[in-house]
């Protein structure tokens, strides 16, 4: 059983047991660093031993040992590793900072340094062959939800307002972008964030940038550039945690890591590839002098497309003018009038038929009426008599003494009484 002296008042020499487990100290009964560097060096030594991957840092010789900072690739994590020269064998001369290996390892605790460290029994170099083929199964996995697929891809400002740029603290692909986008449209405003474009750090920093520029309501593009580098060096931009973020990214992207021969998985989750960061800015602003030699262009076509359509209508008109009918528009009306007076004349005529017909008519009829009328018994000398209520008189018996008849002679009528 462990003990410990005490060394509060009046308690001087006194020793007191250690406690037994981790969870029974207290900052009256610590564990000195003497009792717990064995402790963690024994439970450490019961771990397995473990494959592990990593990018080589460091890579140094001493003697038969050879000592390695295996870094992840996508975090900013490291480990220490010794390997025997047996264990690296043949592929020692293949090894240098950078590479990607795989090592079969235990875990060790150096109790009097406090370091962890591991010790290697086995390293096999990781190919180029091996890596291309995860990221084709991620390319697989990605492309199975849809992340590069076209209907997703977001069409560029014509003329954005400012323009998120995501470079490396150092280098050219910085000096390009904006000398070749200013060169082509001298008022383009950019929002630059400079990262780490390799390394561990390259894919959080690249990813916050990408994300910080998306909430900028500013920018209206954005561009991702480097300046091109090994199949190694562009692994970030691989990274599916990258890609995931550059696919939510609501604001157009912009791929302009500049590798030829293999794209990184950012160039077919953004919404336009350029070769290089040149070729970004030629794409993201327009040319002004192109502009405007297309301005002055499309100004002469139409220009020219007016003027070909005044003179048609002109033409047309003086085609339509040089007929005879608008030439002497009243020909038409002439023509109808003259038909109208013939018919007005034939009308005339007709009526006067007619009416020189219907007076021989009239007259013909008027001598039969006073042929056959009384008036013309009355001339010869005859009267009508008649009595007071118009009746004629026809026999004597149809008066009495004293009756007032009317007699009707030719030239007129009198008034007679009868007396008998």
């Amino acid at each position: 059983m462990s003990t410990e002296r005490a060394d509060q008042p009046g308690l001087e020499g006194v020793v007191l047991p250690l406690p037994l487990r981790a969870g029974d100290t207290t900052p009256e009964r610590p564990w000195p660093v003497r009792h717990l560097a064995p402790k963690i060096s024994d439970y450490i030594a019961k771990m397995p031993p473990v494959w592990v991957e990593g990018q080589v840092l460091n890579f140094k010789k001493w003697n038969t040992l050879y000592f390695l900072t295996l870094r992840d690739t996508d975090l900013d994590m490291s480990l220490s590793v010794t390997a025997p020269a047996a264990a690296i064998g043949k592929i020692a001369q293949q090894v240098s900072d950078g590479s990607h290996i795989v090592v079969h390892a235990r875990p060790r605790f150096h109790a009097k340094k406090g370091d962890l460290t591991f010790a290697a029994d086995d390293v096999r170099l990781v190919g180029l062959g091996e890596l291309l083929a995860r990221i084709e199964h991620l390319k697989g996995v990605l492309g199975a939800e849809g992340l590069f697929d076209e209907r997703r891809k977001k069409p560029l400002p014509f003329l954005p307002g400012v323009i998120g740029l995501v470079v490396a603290q150092q280098g050219d692909a910085e000096h390009d972008v904006v000398s070749n986008a200013r060169g082509r449209w001298a008022a383009a405003q950019f929002e630059i964030r400079r990262v780490t474009v390799q390394g561990p750090r390259a894919v959080p920093e690249v990813s916050a940038a990408i994300a910080e520029l998306d909430a900028d309501p500013r920018v209206d593009v954005i561009v991702v550039a480097r300046g091109g580098g090994s199949f190694e060096d562009l692994l970030p931009f691989s990274n599916e945690s990258l890609v995931r973020v550059a696919a939510a990214c609501r604001t157009p992207l912009v791929s302009a890591i500049g590798h030829h021969l293999d794209s990184p998985l950012l160039d077919l989750v953004a919404d336009l590839r350029a070769s290089t960061p040149t070729d970004a800015a030629k794409r993201i602003v327009p040319d002004v002098t192109e502009e405007r030699a297309r301005l002055v262009q499309a100004r002469q076509r139409s220009r020219t497309a007016i003027l070909g359509r005044l003179d048609r209508e002109q033409n047309a008109l003086e085609h339509w003018r040089s007929r005879p009918v608008l030439a002497t528009p009243t020909t038409l009306v002439d023509q109808l009038e003259h038909r109208l007076h013939a018919h007005r004349d034939v009308a005339r005529r007709s009526l006067d038929s007619a009416l020189r017909h219907a007076h021989a008519e009239v007259i013909g009829l008027a001598a039969q009426v006073r042929a056959l009328s009384p008036a013309a018994t009355l001339d010869r000398g005859y009267a009508v008599v008649q009595r007071a209520d118009g009746h004629v008189v026809r026999d004597p018996a149809d008066v009495a003494a004293g009756d007032r008849l009317r007699v009707r002679v030719a030239a007129g009528e009198l008034a007679a009484d009868v007396v008998s």
